[in-house]
């Protein structure tokens, strides 16, 4: 669904609705927020008009996105110090520190976060300023959902260093663009803690994941985290993937956490 967001009105987001905590971190208020769950892909969005800020965080929220939210620019170049965000909404017009300053600062100190700049500024001067300050994207207002939501996309691709939608590793394939796995046997079906689990370790192929970073990027930080929930997911992913004829996809690294590596096929069992 798509629809013109601007400083001044919201649309409906897209089919599920995220809800504000006291903490200011929005959450899914579908089956995913009953587990605990979030995306891997956690944004914050520096805005300061409130009816705005909350349309941007319903619809990247409903898209599947962890955010957090700032409106200002000193509160937004605080939290990007501390956390390490995957992609950095930000308009440039902001009280207390403009957002062209505070990208400056994210550069200045070496971050490599993704910037896409939201602004009512539309001259090319304007543009051009921002993205030789280091923004990676740029995008006008007024503006429609569909259009930040494939943008968002494609920055969140980048910045993992995939150029596609779909990731395939040992006989399992990842849409990224629909959220499913698939194998040769099929469609997966994977509660969204499995899911959450199995694509943070697609992103990160190769990578040795620690049970510490998992729940970081994976549960939203007002919930409580179950002290095996980690183990149990991927627990229950092995038993999938062999159902489904993938053995050896997810490895245990002794002492450094679990990896995604080629593995192998064999033919599914039957039912």
């Amino acid at each position: 669904m798509g629809g013109a967001l601007t400083d001044g009105g919201r649309v409906e987001p897209l089919g599920r609705v995220a809800a504000v905590g006291s903490n200011g971190r929005y959450s899914l208020d579908s089956i995913g927020s009953a587990v605990g769950w979030r995306a891997p892909v956690r944004i914050l969005i520096v805005e300061d008009s409130d009816r705005l800020r909350a349309s941007l965080a319903d619809g990247l929220g409903a898209a599947g996105y962890a955010i957090d939210v700032a409106a200002d620019g000193k509160t937004g170049l605080a939290n990007a110090r501390v956390i390490e965000y995957d992609l950095i909404v930000l308009d440039l017009m902001l009280p207390g520190l403009d957002g062209l300053t505070l990208l400056k600062e994210l550069r200045t100190h070496a971050s490599r976060v993704p910037v896409l700049i939201l602004s009512a500024k539309d001259r090319v001067e304007h543009r051009v300023e921002a993205l030789r300050a280091g923004a990676d994207d740029y995008l006008v207002k007024p503006f429609d959902l569909t259009e930040l939501l494939a943008r968002v996309e494609a920055l969140a691709r980048r910045s993992r260093g995939i150029s596609t939608n779909r990731v395939e590793i040992g006989g399992v394939t990842l849409d990224l663009a629909g959220k499913r796995f698939s194998t040769a046997a099929g469609g997966l079906v994977l509660t969204p803690r499995e899911f959450a689990v199995l694509e943070f370790l697609f992103v990160n192929a190769g990578k040795p994941i620690g049970r510490a970073e998992m729940e970081e990027h994976i549960y939203a930080a007002d919930r409580p985290v179950w002290s095996n929930a980690v183990d149990s997911a991927i627990a229950a992913l092995r038993r999938k993937l062999a159902d489904a004829g993938v053995h050896g996809l997810i490895e245990t690294r002794r002492g450094l956490g679990y990896c995604v590596s080629g593995g192998h096929s064999s033919g599914a069992r039957g039912p």
